[in-house]
């Protein structure tokens, strides 16, 4: 038998090599993970036994993250604004920057009349999911190339019980007709790193994210340049579109909403003050 105290200080020995600022919170998350308690209940357990099958278990989480798997790829499951979301190998796991599009898009949602709500690329339904947890009278429709993310997606709208108000389609915006869809307001975090550069990307991106939802192309603009036109026919009439952007893109996507006729163009900066949010409205009927 081992004490927690010393399992958690062999497995941040075993990270500290590999450069990880976090190792000590690795280990904490990961045999929190295995006992399948809080890491807060973990820290007032140092002096309990873990048990050898515990143990063994915990070794192989410990070479996982070793061989750099985000933590969320092994566990399952990353928070998001403050609510827990299941994550799989189709989906990208939700990151704090992404907040920033959360935060810009509930200020032109009202309280109280219905809002009808489009996410275009939902993976776990993170952001989709995130704002109508916070508007009773928004609903959503989450859309995605692969099932097995819409999956995903449906799984955490019932965890979180909003299946009744978010409903998740298959939708590929390069080959399929979106037919009478109409929105209030369409979201996006489309993928926009440049080819090139996806695999000078930390392994914890470039080994174990999908492929499909990193590859903006050549310039990492190009589902943009799909996205924004399609956006301004989905619309009910006078509405907003939002689009996670790359630090460096800001002009770029401004361009294009300003070319497909959005106005009232805005960009919204993450904690680091980066351009992270571009947004666009179409004042027209």
């Amino acid at each position: 038998m081992s004490l927690v105290r010393e399992v958690l200080k062999y497995a941040t020995k075993t990270l500290e090599p590999m450069g990880a600022r976090t190792a000590r919170l690795d280990a904490e998350i990961l045999l929190a993970h295995v006992l399948g308690a809080s890491r807060e209940n973990l820290l007032t357990r140092w002096d309990e036994n873990v048990s050898p099958d515990t143990l063994e278990k915990f070794v192989g989480l410990i070479e996982r993250r070793k061989s750099r798997e985000p933590i969320a790829r092994i566990t399952g499951v990353q928070e998001f604004w403050s609510l827990p979301f299941k994550i799989n190998d189709a989906t990208l796991i939700p990151r704090p920057d992404s907040e920033t599009l959360v935060e810009a898009v509930l200020k032109k949602i009202p309280n109280e009349s219905p809002f009808r709500i489009l996410d275009l690329g939902t993976g776990s339904g993170c952001l989709l999911l995130s704002i109508l947890s916070m508007r009773k009278n928004a609903t959503g429709l989450g859309v995605d190339a692969n099932e097995h993310a819409l999956e995903c997606a449906r799984e955490n709208a019932k965890d979180l019980n909003l299946q009744d108000r978010a409903t998740f389609e298959s939708f590929n915006w390069l080959s399929d007709d979106p037919g009478d869809w109409k929105f209030d307001l369409i979201l996006s975090n489309p993928p926009y790193i440049e080819t090139r550069e996806i695999e000078t990307l930390a392994p914890e991106v470039s080994k174990y994210d999908p492929l499909l939802a990193l590859d903006g192309g050549g310039d990492g603009l190009f589902h943009y340049r799909v996205l924004i036109p399609l956006s301004c026919g989905l619309l009910k009439g006078r509405g907003w579109v939002f689009f996670e952007i790359g630090e460096t893109q800001e002009t770029e996507v401004r361009k294009i909403l300003k070319d497909a006729h959005f106005t009232n163009l805005e960009t919204h900066h993450d904690l680091a003050g980066k351009p992270r949010v571009v947004a666009g409205f179409i004042p027209f009927d």
